[in-house]
């Protein structure tokens, strides 16, 4: 074949390439590398269209072989780059990257995606030095503002990720994304309401973005004034723009008594709160009747994700993955029951793939408050308190599965301080100090109302808030206002930011007397936190789940007397524990022993009840099966 002949190949190839008729362009460059395999154009487009149907290996060697043709082709050694990244080798693909930016050291999109490469490395401010170089060279690219806004917020610099975002839609105005980027970053930054209008008018451009309605729909359950109807509502309007697809026949043997393969996908099997309930519960689940496959859905690995490592058969980290792959390993594993352990919450959203029935037995556990909408999950893991039976059914599109009388089993982290003396006691005449270490996107203006009555009951007393961001002028001078307008005397509340270690997060308990629940979204880690660090916490109890979790994790105590039903019974009984101070002394070298010989430390019986359940629901499903080829 002769060069032209090669050349005009090589342009219908290119022609079906733009149109997006793969398949088509694949065979044209196969043809072309058939009759001349020493030309780079033909293998190195063969290896994008392998990288765009997602057969990472396959792109691999195409574009590894390409770049042998041609070292110094920049834009060939970046997407080799994207291919090991596709392969989750973030490692592997960093030097191809580097190579790239050598030789084409202005390559804008080099830097992008060297910058992307280091965030799944966990190395974000080297990443972010790549963001500054990217935005330097081309000040009007939107995408690069976009990007490098989103590591920002990764990082915490939920300021800075703003304008980011604001000047990806300052260079490029029709630039959907960019109000996706700033939807999350004014969620982070704990602005709701401005987060769920800008998600919104995301969603009005792609509406069918499931990761911003996951967004979305997890910043509404922040809302004091959304009803139970109409949060139910938006779930099972996500339920259908997902879908429901049809079930398909599994190879997996219906035999109700037999071993199962149990798979757990979450974005947070790390030094995260959800893994300090779920470590446990795999720690002494029944290896004879449990096989256990995890699924790491996060950039970050750390000695956390090692531990639970160390508890699976198989461990997989699909962070970066296209949906696409995800679902053919998960179903090449053929798990007997699938387990979301994010619900909205996750980095990138995943619930899709459960509408497509991954697995014979779908379940919802532990990581998002609220039914997912889903219709193809099946059961959600709660209890009895958080899930009231009768009342709370019609507001979960999965049936209630209420395993325990807490849905919770606790862990404290490896290092904690001793609880020590409450610091209205101490020597130095400290004053009593309530205190509140909740998310501070829960902390709203009921809230504070509420917080401001009590203080009026207890004029001596102060207020302790922790949360991230706290040290920002901007950010603190937003609160001082909203303390002002909610009748709450700035002058005695004290705000701290986020502290780096878990231990030193701890020991600031020992400054609280009084621990104070948010409403409606109660805290659940910082409820455990607070009480094994012998500090009691007053909870307002709510008509849902996410308002009830610290009455759950009350009653596994045997401490109701901390749960309020009413606003007013909210202030009695905070002042009430501000009154009888000398009580406080006894509770607070108490509760630890409570805790430990509650249901939420007594981890076989928890992880007994929890493996009963998943053993009633796969017997469920054994009963009217869909059974394909066996394995």
């Amino acid at each position: 074949m002769s060069p032209a002949q090669l050349q005009s190949l090589l342009q219908q190839g290119i022609a079906h390439h733009r149109a997006g008729r793969l398949a088509e362009a694949l065979a044209v460059y196969t043809r072309a590398r058939s009759v001349a395999p020493r030309s780079f154009d033909a293998v190195h487009l063969a290896g994008v269209v392998a990288l765009q149907q997602g057969r990472a290996a396959q792109a691999i060697d195409l574009l590894t072989r390409a770049v042998q043709l041609s070292p110094r082709a920049h834009v060939c050694l970046m997407r080799l780059g994207l291919a090991f990244m596709a392969d989750g080798r973030p490692r592997d693909a960093e030097p191809h990257f580097r190579a790239a930016l050598e030789v084409q050291p202005d390559f804008v999109e080099g830097w992008d995606n060297l910058a992307y490469c280091l965030k799944a490395q966990d190395r974000l401010r080297d990443a972010i030095v790549c963001h500054q170089r990217a935005t330097t060279l081309n000040p009007r690219s939107a995408i690069s503002w976009y990007n490098f806004g989103l590591t920002l917020s990764l990082y915490g610099r939920v300021g800075e990720a703003l304008q980011c975002h604001d000047r990806a839609l300052a260079a490029d105005p029709t630039y959907a994304k960019a109000h996706f980027g700033r939807a999350q970053a004014l969620q982070q930054g704990h602005r709701i309401d401005e987060a769920i209008e800008a998600y919104g008018l995301y969603l009005q451009q792609e509406p069918r973005h499931f990761e911003a309605h996951s967004y979305r729909l997890f910043a509404l359950n922040y809302l004091e004034d959304l009803s139970r109807e109409q949060l139910f509502a938006e779930h099972v309007a996500f339920g259908r723009v997902v879908g429901n697809g049809e079930r398909p026949e599994f190879p997996q043997e219906p035999a109700s008594e037999r071993r199962l393969r149990l798979a757990i996908l979450s974005p947070d099997l790390r030094a995260h709160s959800c893994a300090y309930f779920l470590e446990p519960l795999l720690r002494h689940l029944d290896p004879q009747q449990f096989e256990v496959f995890l699924y790491h859905d996060h950039f970050r690995q750390d000695p956390v994700s090692r531990r639970l490592q160390s508890l699976a058969a198989v461990w997989r980290n699909f962070v970066g993955q296209p949906n696409a792959a995800v679902e053919k390993i998960i179903r090449t594993d053929e798990p007997d029951i699938l387990i979301d352990l994010a619900g909205h919450t996750g980095m990138t959203s995943r619930l899709p793939l459960f509408a497509g029935h991954l697995a014979p037995v779908q379940i919802t556990y532990l990581g998002y408050p609220n039914t997912t909408g889903v219709p193809a999950i099946g059961y959600r893991f709660t209890d009895a308190i958080a899930d009231p039976e009768g009342e709370a059914d019609r507001f979960a599109t999965e049936k209630l599965v209420r395993f325990a009388p807490t849905a919770w089993t606790y862990q404290p982290p490896e290092r904690t301080p001793e609880p020590g003396e409450p610091p209205c006691l101490a020597a130095d005449g400290a004053p009593f100090t309530f205190g509140c270490f909740n998310n501070l996107a829960k902390v709203n203006d009921r809230t504070l109302q509420l917080w401001a009555e009590l203080l009026a009951v207890v004029p001596e007393a102060r207020l302790l808030l922790k949360g991230r961001g706290l040290s920002d002028p901007a950010v603190r001078a937003r609160y001082l206002r909203r303390f002002a307008a909610c009748g709450l005397p700035a002058e005695r509340v004290e705000l701290l930011d986020r502290t780096a270690e878990t231990a030193d997060h701890l020991a600031l308990y020992q400054r609280i007397d009084v621990a104070l629940d948010t409403f409606p979204y109660h805290g659940t880690t910082t409820t455990c936190e607070a009480l094994w660090m012998g500090v009691p916490v007053v909870t307002l109890l709510g008509d849902r789940h996410l308002s009830r979790v610290s009455a759950s994790l009350l009653t596994a105590l045997d401490r109701t007397e901390w749960i309020a039903p009413t606003r007013a019974d909210y202030v009695r009984i905070a002042a009430g524990l501000a009154a009888q101070r000398d009580g406080l002394r006894a509770t607070r070298a108490g509760l630890r022993d409570e805790m430990r010989r509650s249901a939420l430390m007594d981890y076989s019986a928890q992880a007994a009840r929890f493996g009963a359940a998943l053993r009633r629901c796969w017997q469920s499903w054994c009963e009217t099966p869909i059974v394909g080829a066996a394995r």
